[in-house]
């Protein structure tokens, strides 16, 4: 009896912990249960052990199957949980294939927002292709106290922020407000006989245009379901996970010039991987060693054979420019990319390697609004922050009320990819609000080329190297 109450105790003492670090103090329903389990023994838990033997063994792996389920949820909810690099936009800090050990503890877990959700999935269930997760109940946003906060250079897992309308029928990265501002515009623009000049964004017109671009995206789409599906929303916690680098913290201003990120007037290191496109003329082939040697995947060539350049590092482009035999000739790929930028109602004439300047949102921080900056804080405002946000004849209005300024409610982030010109990042979706943000990548725990097959795909040299390290 004493070893029981010793183990009740020790139970106890742990459970009541981790209650006071999430400030949930409904779990106190739990506790004489817990005492039943050590103590008093009244309720049969375990009633199946008395029964025949077929039962006794279903309800075995039952039970055993019941409990893996529940200490995994509890474990990816709070602790850590594991992720796949699916594409190539951190390399080459991070390649494709490369699963990481994701520490939520280092931000803080979130408290479930949809607690009541299959584990292992993270919105779909696989084969059946239905939600793994009810929407009701769903709480409002709370994160508990971690080891930190997001700090600049930071390797970060977050939730997709426009991943928040979809397309049922379209890959997972293509949102419903892509889908709107594409066809919208195309439609509009064969309706007016020809391109309209969106060069003066001064003009309330413009607003118009791109209400109208909306609008008709909005009627195209919906009377499509065969191409498009139907039109659903995801919870800020069921969104795909994303994993980019912190270029920008709250409170910073974020600009870049010649594809170099400037934070408050001051350039911030750049990742000693950092990538960016070249054109690259070949005398012949490359060879298979030296694709190796410089991490060269299939991805690239087929870049390289459809576009003319493919992403390379800095260190690569020294090694290929010493091959004479091979290289004809090798230049930065310094195009002035315009098109699908953020804020996408806005035409800024900002690119991908030239833009800005921006402030990142601040929590308690407050912004002059203008016609001038309210297509970047528009959806921070009226999406992230749930504020009602209309623009009449150019003024602006909060909830019903003419609104000159504004005082943010959350902390936002600047997330962008180490392979700077094939990323899809903050430069064409915008900022990451603090209750996307799921947690910080430790350490690469498996690695596998996807371009080379069984034992010889295995990166051995990256297994268990800690994120931080990547620079």
């Amino acid at each position: 009896m004493k070893v029981q109450w010793a183990k009740f105790i020790v139970v106890l003492a742990l459970y009541l912990l981790f209650l006071y670090w999430v400030k949930s103090w409904w779990g106190l329903l739990v506790v004489p249960f817990i005492y039943d389990v050590y103590i008093t023994k009244k309720i049969r838990w375990q009633w199946w052990k008395d029964a025949e033997t077929p039962v006794r063994v279903v309800m075995s792996w039952v039970d055993a199957l019941v409990f893996a389920l529940v200490a995994v949820y509890f474990i990816n909810l709070f602790f850590f949980q594991n992720y796949v690099i699916p594409s190539s936009s951190l390399e080459k800090s991070l390649l494709t294939g490369d699963y990481l050990f994701v520490s939520k503890v280092s931000y803080g877990p979130r408290i479930p927002q949809t607690p009541l959700t299959m584990p292992l999935t993270q919105h779909t269930l696989p084969l059946i292709n239905t939600k793994s997760y009810f929407s009701w109940p769903h709480w409002d946003y709370r994160r508990v106290k971690g080891l930190g906060d997001v700090q600049l250079n930071d390797i970060v897992v977050f939730n997709y922020p426009a991943g928040d309308s979809i397309c049922t029928e379209l890959p997972y990265q293509t949102e419903y407000y892509n889908m709107v501002y594409s066809f919208g515009q195309q439609i509009y623009e064969q309706q007016v006989g020809g391109p309209v000049d969106v060069s003066d964004l001064n003009k309330v017109e413009q607003y118009d245009y791109y209400q109208k671009c909306y609008e008709l995206g909005r009627v195209y789409v919906a009377n499509n379901p065969n191409q498009f599906g139907d039109i659903d929303a995801r919870p800020t916690d069921r969104r795909e996970n994303y994993v980019k680098r912190c270029v920008g913290l709250p409170g910073q201003t974020l600009q870049i010039k010649n594809h170099i990120v400037y934070l408050d007037g001051k350039p911030n290191k750049e990742p000693d991987n950092v990538q960016y496109t070249y054109y690259v003329k070949l005398r012949e082939n490359l060879p298979d060693e030296l694709m190796e040697e410089l991490g060269i995947t299939m991805e690239d060539l087929m870049s390289l054979n459809q576009n003319g350049y493919m992403p390379l590092t800095k260190a690569s482009v020294k090694a290929l420019q010493a091959r004479k035999d091979i290289v004809e000739s090798i230049r930065l790929n310094t195009d002035a990319t315009t098109g699908d930028l953020y804020p996408r109602n806005a035409w800024t004439g900002w690119t991908r390697d030239n833009y800005g300047p921006i402030w990142i949102p601040k929590k308690g921080e407050s912004i002059k609004l203008d016609m001038n900056n309210i297509a970047i804080y528009e959806r921070p405002i009226k999406v992230y922050e749930g504020n009602d946000l209309v623009v009449k004849n150019g003024q602006i209005y909060i909830n019903g009320k003419l609104a000159n300024s504004y005082t943010f409610k959350l902390d936002y982030y600047w997330m962008q990819g180490d392979n700077r010109h094939n990323s899809a990042d903050s430069r064409y979706w915008g900022f990451v609000p603090e209750d996307h943000i799921v947690g910080k990548p430790i350490f690469i725990w498996w690695s596998h080329d996807p371009d080379r097959k069984g034992l010889s795909g295995i990166r051995w040299s990256r297994l268990f190297n800690f994120v931080d390290n990547i620079k």
